[in-house]
């Protein structure tokens, strides 16, 4: 916003409601707000408010809260504006939106006249005046919600062909946030709307050829290790840890030995008070079966429903359970009784007597006493076991620590190899029994066991044992468990039955060892889980300290597949064609039909908008429109001199012209026609104005030599048929030119002194006479 000769502030497009924390109110902030406010409003949950509907007003309550900041802004605080207002608005606008934003302007703020104008048309009017553009020529306007393509005939725009796409500066920004916060999801605080935006300008650029741009991130060329941009996150080290003193140590010694004395006692006492229960347990058993050796036949029955228990052999079970239990807490006390416990013959003393010359009662006792003596021997054997492993795990252990100390890397090298070999066989052994079983159950398809399908030798093995067990069970005496080599029956019936299977537990464990040492010594190596075919276990990754890689962005092919939507819609699920494509068809749409004009169009095709800064965005629209132009015909896309302001700059030299009085929709229109009565109005007029911007950056009362040529010449005509003047020729690449003029009611007299070449001399006279002629 700003005066014809003039920019006083940027655009905003947004505003924001704050309440405050004393009273409660809700406030109205237009633009960036002041971070001092942060002490009397909760800017915390505020939310961005627009007017816009895409590039389309339809809040004009917000509208009227920018319009006013706008007006205070610029100085016009009165009651009402007092000014001509030139607006601009986009292609096609609707008449209900037109109409308004006129209401607004003529009712709320009582401004004298009002006009419309499309910005790319300014700005490509505005950039053929500089000699950018030609007067035939198309204007590829790509802004913040919307691109337009307008062809020029004559320097009149042809809205009949114009084209439209929902794709602007705003999808690209949003497009990159999200794939950064997919990308980053621990970093989604710092991704934040306007450091995207600022990400965006800075580093994202436009692919010549998307495709193999992509391919060459693909394949991970050094090329594009060079096109990646590091975005380095806030990140303070931590802080080195210091070794603990000797007092320290010897303090953490003592809580320690005060902790673990503590503990000691709490379990003594435990122990103690779990002993006198049994003991007091245990007592009142043998007495239960003292009374019950004095009691009479027929009275046992009744005397055992009064205690609980169902027999004799109940109660001498639980006399063994709680004399085993009282052992087992008694540990010191057991192990110096089994250092004086007699002989195996005189402690189980019915195993070596025949049983024909045994009672049955005898023979009970003997199988109880098998029993006790098989268990016996069981535990001492896996107790020998036991420590016989832990033996070898630690020469093995041993071992290993001394190569790692001869050679580390060819100790790592070799503890690699053999993970890797372990590793193998482990998969392929699971492999096979997981093919095993499918080929079994397709063979399997009859439903019955023995039916048409081949068995292994194994599994008819388990097939006997099954049978056998089901037709044997309940004949003669069950002597099952007397030997070890009984039990073994369950793992041969087991289904998962393997002729490896202590060679497949010897693998697992030795690969279990190696992974673990792997772990302890390479910090690199992540071992794999090891998932059953029907398991989902999720891994909990291993600690490690966050360093200065862990807090940074890496912009790698998010640089150019954001831009790239520009001409490929449909990546955001937009099914609109690209800006390329769009000029093809407004060629077409031209009611001018010629290869001349079409030529003398894409000769001049001029970038303008904020989205058209990308790099590389007029190579890439130049190879799009070529292909779907004739070949050799001539191409030539330009840049804008100021994509952004430009169209400001064009509206602003439109206003300060004298044709403009002439071409505007005043309040007496107003009144008379309605708010949706339209003029079109001449941009043919705009000679010799587009100078005064450029002068407008000289500094009153200076010399500056040399200057701009040909563009300060533009100005100072402009300047000379504003204002009275008088003009003298110093020398012949010389002039001077006093003026005096009055800005804001203070009058002010300078003088410039400007060089110019000679060339420039006669376009500044020619300017002069233009400006008198137009004057």
């Amino acid at each position: 916003m700003g005066y014809g000769g003039a920019r006083r502030l940027a655009d905003s497009r947004l505003c924001k409601d704050f309440k405050g924390f004393e009273l409660g109110e809700t406030v109205t902030i237009v633009g960036d707000h002041d971070p001092a406010l942060m002490k009397y409003f909760d800017c915390t949950r505020s939310s961005h408010r627009s007017a816009f509907d895409g590039n389309v007003v339809y809040q004009f309550e917000i509208m009227e809260y920018i319009l006013d900041y706008g007006f205070e802004r610029m100085g016009a605080d009165g009651s009402q504006v007092d000014h001509p207002i030139l607006i601009t608005e986009c292609v096609c606008n609707p008449v209900q939106s037109r109409s308004k934003l006129a209401e607004l302007l003529f009712e709320g703020y009582g401004v004298p006249s009002v006009a419309f104008g499309v910005d790319a048309v300014f700005s490509y009017k505005y950039n053929q005046q500089l000699g950018v553009c030609d007067k035939d020529g198309l204007a590829i306007c790509s802004g913040l919600n919307t691109s337009h393509i307008i062809p020029f005939v004559n320097g009149e725009p042809v809205f009949e062909a114009c084209c439209r796409t929902n794709i602007g500066g705003y999808h690209v920004t949003d497009y990159l946030k999200q794939l950064l916060s997919l990308k980053y999801p621990n970093h989604m605080s710092n991704i934040t709307w306007e450091k995207v935006e600022d990400l965006k300008m800075e580093h994202c650029y436009v692919a010549l050829d998307y495709a193999s741009e992509v391919r060459l991130f693909q394949k991970g060329a050094k090329e594009a290790e060079e096109k990646n941009r590091c975005w380095q996150l806030p990140w303070i080290p931590p802080p080195a840890e210091e070794p603990p003193s000797e007092e320290e140590i010897a303090r953490k010694a003592a809580i320690k030995e005060k902790q673990g004395q503590r503990l000691r006692e709490m379990a003594a006492a435990k122990r103690s008070s779990r002993i006198t229960e049994l003991e007091n347990e245990l007592q009142g058993l043998e007495f239960l079966l003292h009374q019950l050796e004095n009691v009479q036949e027929n009275d046992v029955p009744s005397f055992l429903s009064e205690t609980g228990y169902i027999s004799k052999l109940e109660i001498e079970s639980a006399v063994v359970r709680v004399t085993q239990s009282l052992k087992k807490a008694k540990r010191e006390q057991v192990e110096i009784e089994e250092k004086m416990d007699p002989s195996m013959t005189e402690k189980y003393t019915l195993i070596n007597i025949p049983d024909n010359m045994l009672s049955p009662e005898q023979l009970k006792e003997k199988r109880k006493q098998l029993f006790i003596k098989t268990t016996s021997e069981g535990r001492q054997r896996a107790k020998q076991k036991r420590f016989e492993e832990e033996l070898d795990r630690e020469r093995q252990n041993e071992l290993d620590e001394k190569k790692r100390l001869e050679n580390p890397e060819l100790y790592l090298e070799q503890l690699h190899a053999k993970h890797r070999e372990l590793s193998e066989k482990f998969e392929q052994r699971k492999r096979l029994k997981v093919n095993g079983t499918h080929t079994n159950e397709s063979h399997n398809s009859s439903g019955g066991v023995g039916r048409g399908e081949r068995l292994n030798a194994a599994q008819k093995e388990r097939m006997r044992l099954l049978t056998t067990a089901a037709f044997d069970r309940g004949k003669g005496e069950d002597t099952f468990g007397t030997r070890d080599e009984d039990w073994q029956l369950y793992k041969l019936m087991s289904k998962d039955i393997d002729d490896d299977d202590e060679g497949q537990d010897e693998d697992e464990a030795e690969l279990a060892r190696v992974t673990s040492r792997l772990q302890d010594i390479d910090p690199t190596f992540v071992a794999k889980s090891e998932i059953g075919p029907f398991q989902t276990i999720v891994e909990i990754p291993r600690f490690r300290p966050l360093t200065k890689e862990d807090f940074q962005i890496i912009l790698g092919v998010e640089r150019f597949r954001c831009p790239e939507i520009l001409f490929q819609p449909n990546m955001i699920g937009i099914d609109q064609a690209g800006m390329d494509e769009m000029a093809g068809i407004s060629i077409r749409r031209l009611p001018l039909k010629g290869n001349s004009v079409e030529e003398r169009i894409t000769n001049s095709i001029l970038m303008t908008g904020g989205s058209c800064l990308f790099p590389g965005m007029g190579e890439r629209l130049e190879a799009g429109i070529r292909k779907i132009r004739p070949f050799e015909s001539p191409i030539r896309v330009v840049r804008a001199s100021d994509p952004v302001l430009d169209a400001w700059r064009g509206a602003a030299a439109f206003a300060a012209a004298v044709p403009f009085s002439e071409q505007i929709f005043s309040r007496q229109d107003y009144y008379e026609k309605g708010e949706d009565w339209l003029r079109r109005y001449n941009l043919r007029q705009m000679i010799a104005i587009t100078g005064a911007f450029h002068f407008s950056q000289i500094s009153l009362g200076q010399e500056r030599e040399p200057m701009a040529g040909l563009t300060f010449a533009r100005g100072l005509a402009l300047l000379y048929g504003h204002s009275s003047k008088s003009c003298a020729y110093d020398s012949p690449n010389k002039m001077v030119i006093r003026k005096k003029f009055k800005l804001r009611d203070i009058k002010i007299r300078t003088v410039f002194r400007v060089e110019l070449s000679l060339v420039e001399f006669g376009q500044a006279q020619l300017c002069f006479s233009l400006a008198r002629t137009l004057l």
